[in-house]
């Protein structure tokens, strides 16, 4: 992903391996978003990629280039702030991050993202200059702590929208990428703890040289160099793709009924067991259905806070309750 300066200094080499692994990262996350756009475009069960492995598979892919970012950020400015080259860089991704959240407003207005990936590194990399001389236990150990709040303290007093970025609320963020200060936060300081310790005991150099074949370390560098522009353009251009696709062979068109039972089953099971859930989405459809509010939900005009539908689940957990 997009990063703080990445050479530890004009006089030394660039640590080649390092860009691979960025452009490692960049490829993986061009895969997952394929997948993304093919849910979008009804290729797969709605819920697909917010699920299971694929989920699982983007929060590795979240968490390298966090940690990337600090790691490179401690390269670049560990011995001395370079302001001019952190300010240009840092204006940068705040830019690219704006245009992300106007675009996506456009696109996806009920889901739009006010604070993803690039919101996050733009954060994490003004905050990260504070840590920058400590210790590195004590970095690793801000790092534990800022991953283990928000499993451990949530509150309603960050309900509001203004403390979203926190990732401290009681309730349920909808965006299409929501990557919160806690806990990601704490893969920045990971990755500047990792840097200091590397640097600690000699093993920076193990970055430096090639990967084999030269053809793929020559296209994964060239990716982790220009991380910045491969992010904004990727995502564009798979989206025509799949376009494409959708026009010579569209997905097939299942029932709002069906959609929605899918989705409801796959969100469910994330705390309860596959059987409780199919009934309770049925109870959910049926009830709906009879108060004529079937389509406003599924249309995302009533979400889980709307008290008719608060009314709907709990009668349908306690008719389905064993």
């Amino acid at each position: 992903m997009i990063q703080a300066d990445t050479s530890t200094a004009p006089s030394k080499p660039r640590l080649g391996k390092l860009d691979v692994l960025r452009g490692i990262a960049l490829v993986a996350m061009a895969t997952y978003h394929t997948g993304w756009d093919f849910e979008f475009f009804g290729y797969l069960e709605p819920g697909t990629t917010g699920h299971g492995a694929w989920k699982l598979y983007a929060r590795i892919i979240a968490s390298t280039f966090l940690v990337l970012v600090g790691f490179s950020l401690f390269l670049a400015h560990g011995r001395g702030i370079r302001w001019r080259r952190f300010g240009i860089r840092l204006a940068q991704i705040v830019v690219a991050a704006l245009a992300i959240t106007l675009a996506t407003m456009y696109f996806t207005p009920g889901s739009f993202v006010f604070f993803g990936i690039l919101h996050q590194i733009a954060v994490a990399s003004v905050l990260g200059l504070l840590f920058l001389r400590l210790p590195a236990f004590i970095v690793a150990a801000a790092a534990a702590a800022v991953i283990a709040l928000p499993h451990y303290f949530v509150s309603p007093t960050f309900d509001a929208p203004i403390f979203w970025p926190l990732g401290l609320s009681e309730i349920i963020i909808k965006s299409n990428d929501y990557v919160p200060i806690f806990p990601w936060f704490g893969a920045v300081l990971a990755g500047v703890a990792l840097a200091k310790t590397m640097q600690y005991f000699g093993a920076i150099e193990l970055l430096a040289g090639n990967i084999t074949p030269s053809w793929l370390d020559r296209g994964l560098r060239f990716i982790g160099r220009h991380s910045l522009a491969f992010y904004l353009i990727h995502q564009p251009v798979i989206i025509a793709c799949v376009f494409l696709v959708s026009q010579l062979s569209p997905p097939s068109v299942p029932a709002p009924r069906e959609v929605f039972g899918r989705a409801c089953v796959q969100s469910c099971q994330n705390d309860n067991d596959k059987a409780f859930c199919e009934k309770f989405c049925d109870c959910v459809i049926g009830q709906t259905e009879a108060q004529g509010i079937f389509e406003e939900m599924f249309a995302g005009k009533r979400d889980q806070n709307d008290p008719q539908m608060q009314q709907i689940a709990g009668v349908c957990t306690q008719q389905n309750l064993p």
